[in-house]
């Protein structure tokens, strides 16, 4: 939703606005114009697992990069939440200040939770199908049989010359299919 910048300055009561942030910084941001202006802000992450050069690593990165949400009234603060921390300023369609409705918030917010972070589960489990991603089965499509988390490895069964095979497997070396 847009709203014309003369509209809002008529405003007294606090209305969400979209801002545009610093790419990798909007957390940073929110905290910014939390505590230095008492504003409320949004800013959802997500939390995801990801394979790297050393294995399995744990990510965190913004549901909206670049972008994170806050609530005030228009002409009173608009020029020091622009001028904060981390902030580039209020997303903008021409005059036109892009809004959101309480309602559209208030369910984004229901639905992450306080701590404004949701955890991607992408733990694998017996009976699923993975895929290899490493070494000389790469590609092949196996199926979790047993799971051996002391050691940091699945039991795979795949069908190999006719007949049904299960070997043991690191799951860095697996991918969800």
């Amino acid at each position: 939703m847009t709203q014309s910048s003369a509209l809002l300055a008529l405003l007294d009561e606090p209305v969400w606005f979209c801002l545009k942030a610093q790419p990798k910084r909007e957390h940073l941001a929110a905290i910014a114009l939390r505590r230095q202006f008492g504003i409320e802000c949004f800013s959802p992450r997500l939390r995801f697992r990801k394979m790297t050069n050393r294995g399995p690593v744990w990510f965190v990165e913004a549901m909206f990069p670049g972008y994170l949400f806050t609530k005030f009234v228009y002409l009173k603060q608009h020029r020091a939440v622009e001028a904060s921390h981390g902030i580039r300023g209020i997303v903008r369609f021409g005059d036109r200040l892009a809004t959101l409705t309480e309602s559209i918030v208030a369910g984004l917010q229901s639905a992450v939770g306080a701590e404004e972070v949701v955890t991607i589960d992408s733990s694998i489990k017996p009976g699923q199908a993975v895929e290899i991603i490493e070494g000389p089965l790469r590609g092949l499509e196996v199926v979790v049989t047993c799971l051996l988390p002391a050691k940091e490895r699945l039991r795979v069964l795949f069908e190999f010359l006719g007949r049904s095979v299960e070997m043991e497997i690191s799951t860095a070396k697996v991918l969800a299919a």
